[in-house]
């Protein structure tokens, strides 16, 4: 299946863009609106967030589903990775309100343009994001060599070590072995977050300061423990709720389908968590049709309970969940 270029601006003032997600204001929205899968989310700007396809990069301002506050993983690494997006497509002069939060002055608007094939259920283009312009037709469908991607941010931010290879079902596995060359080299040299990355070495997550300011840890572990946390106050007994949502993945290591949770490694009454397997060898299910606050309703303690006894074989059944989706 081809992917469809389409051109238009960035865009940061009055919004709080990180290092992998960024406004895009299309010169033809249709080319957007055709794209298959979610309706996409235009504000009255005429701009759409997007999701960049196959990184995620360090939580600057998280807030978990089900409430508690904002976090953030390590400030320095995380804006650092913002940085290098704004400074890919080319937004300068940026001045932030005095939380650091929103952008209220920038020179931005700056040209460039998206490869995307759908829009995931958020309404965001998942995309690749490429600055400048190229000598092909707007809305074009167009096959992404691996060379293309190359000049892709989503490849260089995985080359300068500022974001985690996070992969979803759907990706080609060209693409997908190309971006685990720049993973790999990062790693190696020890590049920005690989520095100090503790996903698979292991984090002992004795309160939120451990995970939101001492280490980093990939972006999707933190999101899940940081809500854990924020609801227990512990980090104990985490592998086992987190069981009970039967995130679906692919483990490339052994070829086998099976749960986000199998690759947690946690002993009873231990806060000591880690990642058995590098993040580039997982292949995460997008789940569209799955509710956006699943994990956090298993919070509930009725729930909880009672998924904990029911097979539910990768997917929460809507009418066990309805109640409390309300």
């Amino acid at each position: 299946m081809p992917f469809t270029l389409i051109k238009g601006k960035f865009h940061v003032r009055n919004y709080s863009p990180d290092g992998d997600s960024i406004r895009f204001e299309p010169d033809n929205t249709a080319f957007v609106q055709s794209l298959p899968g979610g309706r996409p989310k235009f504000n009255a700007r005429n701009h759409v967030q997007l999701r960049l396809e196959a990184i995620d990069t360090l939580e600057t301002h998280y807030t978990p589903p089900s409430g508690g506050g904002v976090f953030h993983q390590p400030l320095t690494l995380a804006n650092k990775a913002m940085d290098s997006l704004l400074s890919f497509v080319g937004i300068t002069d940026v001045e932030w309100d005095v939380l650091h939060k929103t952008v209220v002055s920038a020179n931005d608007g700056t040209p460039g343009y998206i490869v995307t094939r759908a829009i995931e259920k958020y309404g965001r283009p998942i995309a690749f994001v490429f600055a400048g312009d190229i000598d092909k037709e707007d809305g074009a469908s167009i096959f992404l060599t691996t060379k293309h991607l190359r000049d892709s941010y989503n490849y260089q931010a995985l080359l300068q070590g500022y974001a985690y290879p996070t992969y979803y079902e759907g990706l080609f596995f060209d693409l997908r072995e190309t971006l685990n060359e720049a993973v790999l080299e990062a790693r190696d040299q020890r590049r920005e977050l690989h520095a100090v990355d503790a996903t698979h070495t292991g984090i002992d997550a004795s309160s939120l300061i451990s995970i939101t300011q001492d280490v980093c840890i990939m972006p999707k572990l933190f999101r899940r423990l940081c809500e854990y946390m924020v609801n227990y106050g512990t980090a104990i007994g985490f592998k086992e709720k987190l069981a009970q949502s039967k995130e679906p993945v692919l483990d490339l290591v052994n070829n086998n389908f099976t749960h986000f949770d199998t690759f947690i490694e946690q002993d009873p009454d231990s806060s000591s968590i880690k990642l058995t397997r590098f993040p580039e060898q997982l292949i995460f299910d997008p789940m569209p049709a799955r509710p956006v606050n699943t994990f956090s309703v298993l919070m509930n303690p009725e729930i909880g309970e009672t998924l904990a006894e029911t097979n539910i074989n990768g997917t929460v059944p809507g009418d066990l969940l309805r109640d409390f989706l309300a």
